[in-house]
């Protein structure tokens, strides 16, 4: 009675996990690969729905990006965008982590506090925000004045426009950084810290040669994952500049977005995307290479 009871289970287990893995596989196909395979598809041809036209050009496409002024700019902006918004997404992820962790009778209510923003939607945190770049009424501006500074028309400005984006941005994603940076705090083996406590290391000592190089892994975590997010923004540029002042603020997304939708051209839109996407695999490729082997735990 057991044994046929138990052959039963593991043939429920077997239906169960095929079941599963079938459902896996059917929506990676569903949502990854089948779109994947038709921006690719698409990107081979001139592409206009408005006019049916859908006739094979070949790589037409991605030679006329790679030969666009406009193509290379939005990159640009990309990836000092990135760059910048990664680098201190780390940093004050890190260093608010640290000081939350070191005041344990508040951590979760400091945890909080900083998640916030992520939970919110990026429409309505940049709309916010919107308005406190508001050239005469916004809190910016206003805070200015009162210490005799003129007005700054912060995103219409083309020295201050993709900077203040990116203001915007860290502000609302850095607690994501934290609750990571936290979670690995604590995970670090208290033996590590005993050990170094015994050999006369201060805080300082302890923080570069132990607490750093403990959370290697963490950091890479953060970095690859923002780097593949940030390449890939666009509703912060959709919604508080359009691309200006000019093309400041154009990023690769937005090019995607305006040869896509307003343009209804396609088939271009398909090749800037796959060009977008070989970028990001290459550089999250490089980053596993380059910092893979010495940051293993």
């Amino acid at each position: 009675m057991k044994q046929s009871v138990r052959i039963l289970w593991s043939s429920d287990q077997f239906i169960m996990r095929f079941v599963v893995i079938g459902m896996i596989v059917a929506s990676s196909m569903l949502f990854t690969i089948i779109p994947i395979g038709q921006a690719l598809r698409g990107s081979l041809y001139d592409w206009n729905p408005l006019r049916g036209q859908f006739s094979y050009i070949g790589l037409a496409n991605y030679v006329e990006a790679l030969h666009s002024k406009l193509f290379w700019s939005s990159m640009l902006n990309n990836l000092i965008f990135t760059t910048v918004v990664v680098f201190f997404r780390v940093l004050f992820g890190l260093a608010l982590a640290l000081a939350i962790y070191s005041i344990p009778k508040f951590k979760e209510l400091f945890r909080t506090i900083y998640f916030i923003p992520i939970v919110c939607p990026l429409s309505a945190i940049a709309l916010v925000w919107l308005w406190m770049y508001h050239p005469q009424i916004g809190l910016f501006n206003a805070v200015l004045m009162k210490f005799g500074v003129p007005r700054i028309n912060w995103l219409q400005n083309p020295k201050t426009a993709l900077g203040a984006i990116m203001v915007m941005t860290i502000w609302k994603d850095v607690g994501y950084a934290i609750v990571i940076y936290l979670a690995g705090l604590l995970n670090l083996p208290k033996t590590v810290y005993e050990a170094a406590g015994l050999d006369g290391a201060n805080r300082m000592q302890t923080f570069w040669h132990v607490t750093l190089p403990l959370l290697k892994p963490t950091t890479l975590f953060v970095v690859v994952t923002s780097l593949i997010s940030y390449l890939q923004s666009f509703t912060q540029i959709f919604i508080m500049t359009r691309g200006g002042p000019g093309t400041k603020t154009y990023l690769t997304t937005y090019l995607i977005y305006n040869d896509a939708f307003r343009n209804y051209r396609f088939g271009y839109a398909s090749a800037v995307s796959f060009l977008l996407f070989l970028v990001i695999a290459v550089l999250t490729y490089i980053q596993f290479k380059v910092t893979g082997k010495d940051w293993e735990m």
